[in-house]
């Protein structure tokens, strides 16, 4: 059985905390672990192989994160679909499955769920699996625990299989329901022992599992559209090593999820009933069930709930009552618990005016030689902190709009400027003048650090051109 872990969302609704280059998966929240992370170690332990299907930016933010746990799963045995833009599940999961022998079990999940109850989730599982050896495409439905109106909800026929059975056939699909609408469905559930409901309706996963040859002969039958653009943009796909695969030409694949695309429509659909603890940590109402409030000083305030980025910062509050409040350095939230879905729209006002790069870029930027933290941005000048790992190095490169200044604060930097190699060691400095050849690089055992500070008419990310790169980011 091969997992395939879906690694594309950008998070929206964990905002501020969670940016298009640094979404909710990665975020280090759980025990010192990204929900990535985990997803990886639960599921590493069930399956013999792993694949993760995400874009370019976030490649390398998950090869870190393998780094760094222990897993059977290391980066060489690690298979990466990395997609040219984001076309949604339906596509995805195909993508895998082309890449894929048509017997064997694919179980597909997000990489941003948090999922406790090992047993009742294994014994989920193996059932699943069973169904899919006999043909079916099995979704897994999570017993609901109230009118949650951030889930979708699948409704299951218990006339032929009966309620207490674990597996259920399925009627069809509902979207995020309204409150009064999710308040009928538990209704509904609550009156299962009256004998009298036909249907049972069970929060929408987003977890699959079947065998690969089948989800792709159904949606051929059902989205011809889909399977067809898709199959075209993989006999394009550029493989750069045996364990990464870019996939090129996406633009005319449909945007779709694999309910709309596939499940349906299906004849072929079982859901298994799971009863493990769920939680898709799509909203700070749901996060902060998850982690520890930050303590601070109340007077006349309760049942609130503090984070905040910035190390022994002092938080007080005052006739303050169920209020999530959430401080980084450069956005500041404040919401009414069960308010938080309504975070979405906040970020879509944010798209419409100059603030739309809050959006996109953490302070600390994650690339494949180590990180880059912006200190401080104006007009003309940039000051960011720059760490490169030991043995790394970033991209011989230039810039049309900028000179840099570096000065190494610890450690010792492997400098090129032009055809010329030097060494520059803590307290010193060195100047790179706009349009030079340069190339920043880490010889030593210890993490290089240094502050650079950029000086120009144009300081933004995109002005730069690679001309040799370990990391074929120019491909």
């Amino acid at each position: 059985m091969k997992n395939i872990i879906l690694c594309g969302g950008s998070g929206t609704r964990l905002w501020p905390l969670s940016r298009k280059l640094m979404p909710k998966q990665f975020l280090k929240l759980f025990d010192g672990k990204s929900l990535f992370q985990k997803t990886v170690e639960r599921n590493s332990k069930i399956s013999d192989k792993l694949e993760v299907i995400t874009n370019l930016d976030h490649y390398f933010i998950a090869l870190d994160h393998l780094e760094e746990i222990d897993s059977k799963f290391t980066i060489q045995n690690t298979k990466f679909l990395l997609e040219e833009i984001g076309r949604n599940t339906a596509p995805a999961i195909a993508f895998a499955a082309l890449e894929s022998d048509k017997n064997e079990i694919l179980f597909v999940t997000p990489s941003d769920h948090l999922i406790k109850d090992m047993d009742k989730y294994n014994e989920a599982v193996n059932r699943a699996k069973e169904l899919a050896e006999e043909g079916y495409l099995v979704t897994f439905g999570i017993n609901p625990t109230e009118p949650n109106t951030g889930y979708g909800y699948i409704e299951c026929s218990i006339e032929d299989l009966g309620f207490s059975s674990s597996v259920f056939n399925v009627k069809t699909f509902h979207e995020k329901p309204d409150l009064a609408i999710a308040e009928k469905y538990l209704e509904n559930n609550s009156k299962i022992s009256d004998l009298k409901p036909k249907s049972y309706y069970l929060w929408n996963s987003g977890m699959f599992m079947f065998k690969a040859g089948v989800f792709l002969e159904e949606l051929q039958k059902h989205s011809p559209k889909v399977y067809e653009e898709v199959l075209k943009s993989y006999e394009k796909r550029q493989i750069v090593n045996e364990n990464q695969f870019r996939l090129k030409e996406m633009q005319n694949i449909p945007d779709i999820s694999i309910d709309y695309a596939v499940m349906e429509k299906s004849d072929k659909i079982k859901a298994v009933k799971s009863e493990f603890d769920w939680n898709d940590v799509g909203s700070f109402d749901s996060l902060v069930d998850e982690i520890d409030s930050n303590e601070a000083i109340e007077i006349n305030s309760k049942n609130n709930f503090y984070y905040t980025e910035t190390k022994n910062k002092v938080i007080a509050a005052i006739g303050l009552e169920d209020f999530i409040v959430v401080d980084t350095k450069d956005a500041l939230l404040i919401t009414k618990k069960g308010q938080t879905q309504k975070v979405k729209d906040i970020v879509n006002t944010l798209k419409n005016n100059s603030q739309f790069s809050i959006l996109n870029s953490p302070l600390i930027v994650h690339r494949p030689w180590g990180t880059f933290e912006t200190l401080i941005t104006d007009n003309g000048y940039k000051i960011k902190r720059i760490i490169v790992k030991p043995g790394k190095r970033l991209s011989l490169q230039k810039h049309f709009h900028r000179s840099e200044h570096w000065v190494v604060v610890k450690g010792t930097a492997e400098v090129q400027v032009g055809d010329k190699k030097f060494l520059v060691r803590a307290n010193e400095s060195t100047y790179i003048k706009m349009e030079e050849i340069h190339r920043l690089s880490n010889p030593g055992k210890v993490p290089v650090v240094l502050i650079e500070a950029q000086v120009g008419e144009y300081t933004g990310e995109d002005d730069i051109v690679r001309i040799e790169d370990d990391y074929k980011r120019y491909l």
